[in-house]
């Protein structure tokens, strides 16, 4: 009987949120305009106001959260992030924003889907089982990261059933979803590595000590490590993406430095990676006769789906006319996982190579628009995870 009620709670959700859609994709268009750094989404936020059928509540700074439904009762949450990247357009859309600002990421997408959801729910917030909580979280894309202070928060003192999120992908198919039990993006922590040596003239290398070389050999052997300590059927990366140092071609410069990531899905994998870094940067540098150093900035840990939610919203996707994606996990990260401190969570991820119109780009790029129509695919999935985590959390 209550899966029966589920799927008839889903089916009105989704008649609802279907007749939003032609607001949502304009909402999407004013977003993808005028996008915002972490940290500074005041516009983005007036316009996701704006557009809601509830008041908002002001938190995290720029971030909005909305009740939907009954004013008591713990809620399920459900997410989209605010802010766009420091990105110069390439798209040629007619939306096209035009300063050094893009949402490159589908955060733009994300919003107007919540919009949707959230109106659609308002008409039908008697047959709401437990309330809905849009949450609009500022800075996703930079730290200090907006879902952690959230968690930390707002939503700590509210006490969520579960945290629901959606996220676009190009290397997924068009009408599937990736939904899966576990971790399905990594965690995620920045190093920043100094090696001190001694300067001298090029000509005479001898007389100084190079953080150069010491640097170079370093990054080999951080790489190289990270291969050795790290099982190779566990998910984990390494990357060094900054590297800085001297000022001459001919002077061997007093300091050098660079800055990874460190990326895991398990637990003890992130460790082994902060303690191998902190071993090689001090080993290697000192067998060049160099002092290193390496200060950890810790980020996100694992996202780990909720296994039961994830089963549910699993059944449900047909109903949306959606279908699961074969098993798929990556090492990119996602500050929604500090969310997992408070509640069990569900991240879906919706694909877009195949869409009408799309052209395959990978996320971050400049040339990447997201369809209109994943719009209303985001929203659709929004509501499978929205009743799914109600459904879960009553039986629980």
């Amino acid at each position: 009987m209550r899966r029966s009620t589920d799927e008839g709670l889903l089916s009105e959700l989704l008649g609802a949120v279907e007749r939003e859609l032609p607001r949502a994709v304009q909402l999407r268009h004013r977003l993808h305009e005028q996008p915002e750094l972490a940290h500074a989404e005041h516009h983005t936020a007036a316009l996701v106001a704006e557009a809601m059928p509830v008041a908002c509540a002001s938190v995290a700074g720029t971030g909005l959260i909305a009740r939907v439904g009954a004013a008591d009762g713990a809620p399920v949450a459900v997410r989209a992030e605010l802010d766009g990247l420091p990105v110069k357009e390439r798209t040629g859309a007619p939306f096209s924003a035009t300063g050094e600002t893009m949402h490159a990421c589908g955060h733009d997408v994300h919003m107007a889907a919540l919009v949707a959801l959230a109106r659609g729910a308002h008409g039908l917030w008697e047959r709401l089982p437990v309330p809905l909580l849009a949450v609009f979280q500022p800075s996703e894309e930079a730290y200090p990261s907006g879902a952690q202070e959230l968690a930390e928060d707002e939503l700590a003192r509210i006490g969520p059933l579960a945290v629901m999120g959606a996220h676009v992908h190009p290397e997924l198919a068009w009408g599937e979803v990736a939904l899966d039990a576990r971790a399905v993006n990594a965690s995620c922590d920045a190093v920043e590595i100094t090696i001190e040596g001694e300067s001298t003239h090029g000509g005479y290398p001898h007389l100084g000590r190079d953080p150069i070389l010491a640097l170079a050999q370093t990054i080999v052997a951080l790489h190289a490590q990270a291969g050795r300590r790290i099982d190779p059927l566990h998910p984990a990366t390494l990357t060094v993406g900054v590297i800085s140092g001297g000022t001459a071609e001919n002077v061997i410069p007093q300091t050098a430095s660079a800055r990874a990531a460190l990326r895991a899905h398990r637990p003890q994998d992130r460790e082994t990676l902060r303690e191998l870094v902190q071993e090689v940067v001090a080993g290697v540098a000192a067998a060049h006769g160099c002092r290193g150093s390496a200060v950890l900035v810790e980020g996100e840990p694992p996202l780990e789906n909720d296994a039961r939610i994830v089963a549910g919203a699993r059944e449900l996707l047909h109903r949306a006319h959606l279908m699961p994606a074969a098993e798929w996990r990556s090492c990119g990260s996602d500050d929604f996982a500090f969310f997992g401190a408070l509640a069990p969570l569900a991240m879906a991820f919706v694909g877009l190579d195949g869409a009408d119109g799309f052209e395959r780009r990978p996320l971050h790029h400049p040339e990447l628009l997201v369809p209109d129509a994943a719009v209303g695919a985001v929203a659709r999935v929004l509501a499978v995870l929205y009743v799914a985590a109600a459904a879960t959390t009553r039986a629980a």
